[in-house]
């Protein structure tokens, strides 16, 4: 990967719905380079996929919440969490807790019933968001080569 692709990633990541044309502008090279080495960067799976990012708040789920779990019943919380719509992530970790799982839900309500029905897999403590920043682009001149 060489500093044009690099910089590929950047640009995408910032506008995933930029033009091929545009794109190639961007980066001085010609349509059918740009294309060729976005295609490139997929096979490679370095670009994994291309996403919109919807509103919470607007899907009428504004809460959102970490629950972390000392899990005595890991696979079993795990497919729980999988299968619950209110999940947006899940991570077993190492550590004091063995699984932190992101919520996005409706009420105050709601998520006490999903502590409530994650209680039978191990111990949960929840912190709700008050409010959060997420990194949108990742600098790829910091990857190795």
């Amino acid at each position: 990967m060489d500093q044009i692709d690099r910089e590929i990633l950047r640009i995408l990541q910032e506008n995933a719905k930029i033009s091929m044309k545009e794109l190639a502008k961007a980066v001085h090279l010609t349509s059918p380079s740009v294309i060729e080495r976005v295609r490139r960067l997929e096979e490679q799976q370095i670009i994994e996929g291309y996403h919109a990012h919807v509103s919470l708040k607007k899907l009428h789920r504004p809460i959102i919440a970490l629950v972390m779990f000392k899990s005595t019943d890991c696979k079993a919380l795990s497919n729980f969490c999988n299968n619950h719509p209110d999940v947006l992530e899940c991570y077993r970790v190492a550590g004091e807790v063995s699984y932190i799982a992101k919520l996005a839900t409706h009420s105050v309500e709601s998520l006490e019933q999903f502590i409530d029905e994650t209680m039978q897999y191990g111990t949960p403590s929840t912190n709700i968001v008050l409010s959060s920043y997420e990194k949108k682009v990742i600098d790829a001149f910091d990857m190795e080569e």
